[in-house]
């Protein structure tokens, strides 16, 4: 659908039959409700209108006013989207109301609104000491998270975030709403486990089953750019003999504006925890601290609260980009030495968040379920692989252009070494073989459940499954 250009007399009329509030681009507040976190798409479209919804019926009353004045409706829950498809250019359908989240501290069950951000999702488990994989930043919208499949440090142990879903609520494009589970609507659920956000319908609610969590030790190390080589060898083969309980994310990074501070700031990094206490750490990693010795080293036992605090991890607010692969078997020497060749190119910006490559541990309980058992089809990994670089505004012109032009280069000489596989939640829209990349021999039911719930295809964007 293409977007028309509905009149004031239309938008009042949205106004009229809704509860919630309606911006127009020249309202106070509109900036607030279309603003993006990766500031390289910031401006890129302008919405004709937001309607911030009160209530599921204002999500059915928006989604028939968009079909009769011909406007395509685009969900935003955190605006998160890398590519910036939370918003577009016609109706931005915002969520951020239907905020609460309840927990049973009996059952374990945790139910959300469509427009929780982690943190109020934190904040409704965290007194029961449960938990589920529910990513690592709180103020991301947890709509988009487990929608895409959803992974952080505990995903080892209790599977992605789309795993621990039981049950969501979907208005449809013809404005029903319907309860989605294993047994009611079971095609429908299947796709929003790892089908992607905004695709089918508006995911109004989400229940998840949580599970007890333990008190965790936390390692954070670094080293010396010489011994990356020896490091990343030695944790991969750690990782791969590692219980469920253990993760780690591995990081080749610099940061700079010039060649001299690129070639200082050149770092190697671990960082992760381990669900028990550090007796039962240190025997894992005694390889790598055998191996080199790091500049810098902290293990700490915390509540798994106090760790999650500490582990937080967010990608610059500012503008950035991410390409990813996944990491099916231990990367080669050749394959480490190409990562350092290309971090040691980045070609820098005035962005503190630099650029470089980090490996994410997967692997335990994400690789268990079978891989046509939910939409999410990546199980059989160990690493998911994030090639990143920033900018700013403030850097010279062309800045930018130069940094993609690294992340592509960076990208495809990886080609030899990683899978072609990608993350959908981290989407990139530089990829054109998305659709096998993100969901590879699941796309054709993908694309079978996106033909009965919405035919005529309201929901759409680039990725959109069925375009």
């Amino acid at each position: 659908m293409t977007s028309s250009s509905p009149s004031d007399v239309a938008w009042r009329g949205l106004s009229d039959v809704t509860t919630g509030r309606v911006f127009r681009p020249d309202d106070p507040g509109y900036r607030t409700h279309t603003s993006l976190f990766n500031k390289r798409f910031e401006g890129r479209h302008r919405p004709l209108g937001v309607l911030v919804v009160a209530d599921v019926e204002d999500v059915r009353r928006a989604l028939a006013w968009a079909r009769e004045q011909q406007v395509t409706p685009v969900v935003r829950a955190g605006g998160h989207s890398f590519a910036g498809y939370s918003v577009n250019d016609g109706l931005v359908i915002d969520l951020s109301r239907l905020s609460l989240a309840r927990a049973d501290g009996s059952t374990g069950l945790v139910t959300v609104g469509g427009g929780a951000r982690l943190g109020q999702v934190y904040d409704a488990v965290r007194p029961y000491e449960m938990a589920f994989s529910a990513g690592t930043n709180p103020l991301v919208g947890v709509g988009g998270l487990v929608l895409g499949g959803g992974c952080e440090y505990a995903s080892r142990r209790f599977g992605l975030t789309t795993d621990a879903l039981v049950e969501t609520v979907v208005v449809t494009a013809e404005g029903a709403v319907l309860t989605c589970n294993d047994r009611e609507n079971a095609d429908l659920f299947w796709a929003c486990r790892g089908g992607g956000g905004g695709n089918f319908g508006v995911n109004v609610s989400f229940t998840f089953q949580a599970q007890p969590v333990p008190d965790v030790t936390t390692f954070s190390l670094s080293w010396a750019w010489a011994d990356t080589a020896k490091v990343v060898e030695v944790l991969q083969q750690v990782l791969w003999q590692a219980p469920d309980e253990f993760a780690v994310r591995i990081g080749l990074s610099t940061h700079g504006a010039t060649p001299s501070s690129i070639g200082e700031n050149l770092t190697v990094t671990a960082a992760g925890q381990f669900l028990g206490p550090v007796s039962g750490l240190m025997p894992l990693l005694d390889p790598v601290l055998t191996v080199a010795t790091p500049t810098g080293r902290e293990v700490l036992e915390r509540t798994y609260w106090d760790a999650r605090g500490a582990m937080t991890h967010a990608t610059s607010a500012d503008e950035f980009a991410l390409r990813t692969r996944y990491v099916k078997t231990p990367v080669s020497g050749d394959g480490i030495a190409a990562m350092m060749s290309w971090v040691e190119r980045w070609p820098g910006s005035s962005n503190p968040d630099g650029g470089g490559i980090g490996l994410f541990s997967w692997g335990g309980a994400i690789n268990r379920t079978p891989a046509d058992a939910t939409a999410f089809v990546h199980r059989d990994t160990m690493f998911l692989a994030s090639m990143d670089t920033s900018w700013t505004d403030a850097d010279p012109a062309g800045l930018s252009e130069t940094n993609l032009r690294w992340l592509d280069g960076m990208y495809e000489a990886m080609a030899g070494h990683l899978s072609d596989s990608s993350y959908q939640n981290f989407v990139d829209p530089a990829l054109d073989t998305w659709r096998q990349a993100y969901y590879g021999d699941n796309y054709s039911r993908l694309v079978e459940v996106k033909n009965r719930y919405d035919p005529d295809g309201l929901f759409q964007f680039e990725q959109a499954v069925g375009c």
